[in-house]
């Protein structure tokens, strides 16, 4: 027979387990308990059993405070500050079980057999436990933290409620680089003891870390609603609100596409948080996209560099730079990025999408590309490309040249640069065009149709190269 009185004196470094030598549905308990005492108690069992001990924990306060002369509510609290890790402040409970109690035993009066092995197991198990903790403490002051996290690990397999083991296994991931995992045995712990506002602050802490600002001003405020006043929290609350007021800005610029002044919020958020590399590298990728949706093409190349010198594998950067080369009529630079970036997301159908487009693209300028004939970008405006139609046409135009030579030169000139204008000043045909398919070329037709460009200088004799479109207004004459 094991009783209560002869154990207190080594609940200091028992574990919860040792609640198994303590029968919740203790038979023979004869004392006076009044209707809503015995609600507190009922309701509390529950909880316990349901793992919510900061509820359970309540109940039971409420049933001493209700009946301060009933041993089972202090008996039943002391199980849960057990199973809690508050092994000190169950020792006080304990004591006046026994005060009021005296005969109060862990086991009934006339134990079997069987319950008095289990007792004997339970307390080996106990003596196995505080051993394996003694070791977890150890190895964590000389920073083994495996070793550590392994002995943790055994101990928890039991002492599934021990909130500050958990704390401490915490540690030792984010010490090992595994955040993910400090990050779910300290949501546990900030559930197991109350108002656990470290467990929060660390929790916020570490998704700041992983540059996951959302999440981590969700968890700061989960501190702050249990302490207002706590000092890291709040000063980390301000630190994260700021930060997310300006990424939450930025984005929605991105949305309206004022890309300019999305870059401009981008660069103070890496003025905002210089310290931690996450935000910088992010920014940097968001600069990077709006350098290369707004058509800037050198800026969006030298920023997605930077961002691909850390992350090589940073497939929104690969991306980005691609339609960057584009741009830039940089073809093999822009499949080569394509092609990186497939290989990290093989069923990314934009990369697919852009891929093809670089490569008929790459085999379209070794053909005729009019851009090259007139001389201007692939993000001409249409004003742009009249006007340098009209000024090759009158430099090209065969009545300016009287050497036959120089005219039937000059007069395979003036076509293509009709041609260019043609289909870089039709919104239809110029899509056809950046796809890499040729409008005027009846072989890059789909079926081998299309509108075969195949006229003479004699059908461009009327043409007048200051025309916007729309009929011809004269001819050119020869002689």
């Amino acid at each position: 027979m094991v009783y209560l009185g002869s154990m207190t004196s080594r609940l200091s470094s028992v574990f919860p387990f040792l609640l198994v030598l303590v029968d919740l549905q203790y038979e023979g308990a004869e004392c006076g308990i009044n209707g809503d005492v015995e609600r507190h108690l009922e309701m509390g069992k529950k909880l316990l059993a349901a793992g919510q001990l900061a509820d359970a924990l309540s109940q039971f306060h409420a049933a001493v405070d209700g009946d301060p002369d009933n041993y089972i509510a202090y008996y039943r609290r002391a199980t849960v500050y057990l199973a809690m890790g508050k092994s000190k402040a169950a020792i006080p409970d304990l004591s006046k079980v026994v005060e009021l109690k005296t005969d109060f035993t862990a086991l009934k009066s006339h134990p079997s057999e069987n319950e008095e092995k289990e007792a004997q197991s339970q307390l080996l198990k106990a003596d196995e436990m505080q051993r394996l903790r003694s070791q977890a403490h150890s190895a964590f002051d000389r920073a083994d933290y495996q070793a550590a996290i392994a002995f943790l690990d055994t101990i928890l397999e039991v002492c599934v409620w021990d909130a500050e083991l958990r704390e401490l296994r915490a540690e030792c991931f984010i010490k090992e680089g595994e955040p993910g995992k400090a990050i779910s045995d300290l949501k546990s712990a900030s559930k197991l003891k109350n108002d656990n506002t470290e467990a929060f602050y660390k929790i916020s802490t570490i998704y700041y870390q992983l540059g996951d600002h959302e999440l981590s001003l969700s968890e700061v405020r989960e501190c702050l609603k249990l302490d207002q006043d706590h000092k890291r929290c709040f000063t980390h609350y301000k630190q994260v609100k700021k930060l997310n007021k300006l990424i939450e800005s930025a984005e929605e610029l991105i949305r309206e596409g004022r890309y300019e002044d999305a870059v401009s919020k981008y660069e103070s958020v890496m003025k905002t948080e210089p310290n931690t590399p996450i935000y910088t590298i992010r920014s940097k990728e968001r600069i990077c996209h709006c350098f290369s949706k707004d058509e800037k093409p050198v800026e969006a190349i030298k920023a997605c560099s930077e961002v691909l010198q850390l992350e090589p594998a940073n497939v929104n950067a690969l991306k980005d730079r691609a339609e960057a080369y584009l741009i830039e009529e940089m073809y093999d630079e822009a499949i080569q990025d394509y092609e990186t970036a497939q290989e990290h997301n093989e069923n990314d159908q934009q990369i697919r999408e852009g891929l093809e487009k670089a490569q008929r693209l790459l085999k379209q300028s070794q053909k005729r590309d009019y851009y090259k004939i007139l001389g201007v970008k692939r993000n001409a405006k249409k004003q742009e490309i009249i006007k340098a139609y009209r000024k090759l046409a009158l430099q090209w135009h065969p009545d300016n040249f009287q050497n036959e030579e120089e005219k039937k030169k000059a007069e395979k000139k003036f076509i293509d640069i009709a041609a260019a204008k043609e289909v870089l000043s039709d919104p239809e045909m110029r899509k056809k065009f950046d796809e890499g398919e040729d409008p005027l070329d009846a072989e890059s037709q789909q079926g081998g149709g299309g509108n075969s460009f195949h006229r003479s200088w004699n059908s461009w004799q009327g043409f007048n190269p200051f025309s916007s479109g729309g009929p011809f207004r004269f001819k050119f004459h020869f002689n």
